[in-house]
């Protein structure tokens, strides 16, 4: 009654209240919808044959997708990751403070952050698929993702260094520790969990993307066997079918895999990320 009673006497608190409690609910319901629309027209159309080892245009098989899907992923973070990370390091650790240098890279990242995907699509088939002579590959793909999101691992790992508490530093100089021995042994663990944030948010752009690898790593709907193959992923597969129109079925079939196949890659994630911050203690 009281709150009713403040909400009352503050009419424009009560409207905020309103509003939020609308936006939250129009976005869980969205969310909901979206999910449940999924998997009441993909589930039915799961068949065995989708699941075949060899792509056919009988089977419209996705296995194929999924295994590329892999490939990519670990590949873009195995590049994206390391250099994302020591970027971050540099910015946060032994770039000058306040420096001009230090406010145009965080300006240009944040600006490449925004970019869509399509244009990174443009700048791989261009910079890999012609100019490098790549043609329409795994490799190109690869590369042109870890272009896309470093921005995303850069911010969020340099935001992740910035939140460790400065007495850990201290007090590892205070013990004799050099820079670089504190830096790996105390900053970076106690990092971890933030940066690992941005490394699951960079699997979520990797594995929904599709613009950006059309035009760099093909549309060819086998298993890559090679990193000059060139390749589909599940995402680029679902864009196909519907693309053609005859494959509506395997179209909503593939989409509940891949709402699967992020749902376990993001879990996993967490549960990793969970792990390691009660093995270092946050």
């Amino acid at each position: 009654m009281d709150k009713i009673k403040n909400s009352l006497r503050h009419p424009g608190s009560l409207a905020i209240r309103i509003l939020v409690m609308l936006s939250a609910v129009i976005t869980v319901g969205s969310i909901v919808f979206i999910v449940a629309y999924i998997l009441v027209n993909g589930i039915p159309n799961l068949k065995p044959e989708l699941f075949a080892v060899d792509f056919t245009s009988k089977n419209q098989s996705m296995l194929p997708s999924i295994i590329n899907t892999l490939y990519l992923t670990f590949l873009t973070l195995l590049i994206a990751v390391p250099v994302g990370v020591f970027s971050a390091v540099y910015l946060v650790e032994y770039a000058k403070k306040g420096s001009k240098f230090v406010k145009l890279i965080r300006l240009t990242n944040e600006t490449l952050a925004g970019i869509p995907s399509i244009v990174y699509g443009l700048f791989g088939y261009l910079a890999f698929v012609i100019s490098a002579n790549f043609d329409f590959s795994l490799i190109a793909g690869v590369l042109t993702l870890a272009v896309m999101v470093l921005p995303v691992i850069i911010r969020t790992s340099e935001e992740a260094l910035m939140a460790v508490d400065d007495t850990y530093r201290e007090g590892s100089y205070g013990l004799g520790a050099g820079k670089l021995r504190t830096i790996f042994r105390i900053v970076l663990p106690s990092a971890v969990p933030g940066i690992l944030s941005g490394v699951i948010l960079a699997i979520g752009r990797i594995v929904g993307e599709t613009a950006a690898l059309i035009y760099t790593a093909g549309t060819v709907p086998d298993a890559a066997e090679k990193l000059t193959s060139s390749s589909r992923t599940l995402s680029v597969h679902l864009y196909c079918l519907l693309n053609e129109g005859l494959y509506t079925d395997e179209a909503y079939a593939t989409a509940v895999v891949l709402l699967g196949v992020v749902l376990i890659i993001n879990g996993l994630s967490n549960l990793v990320a969970k792990k390691i911050s009660k093995g270092t203690g946050n």
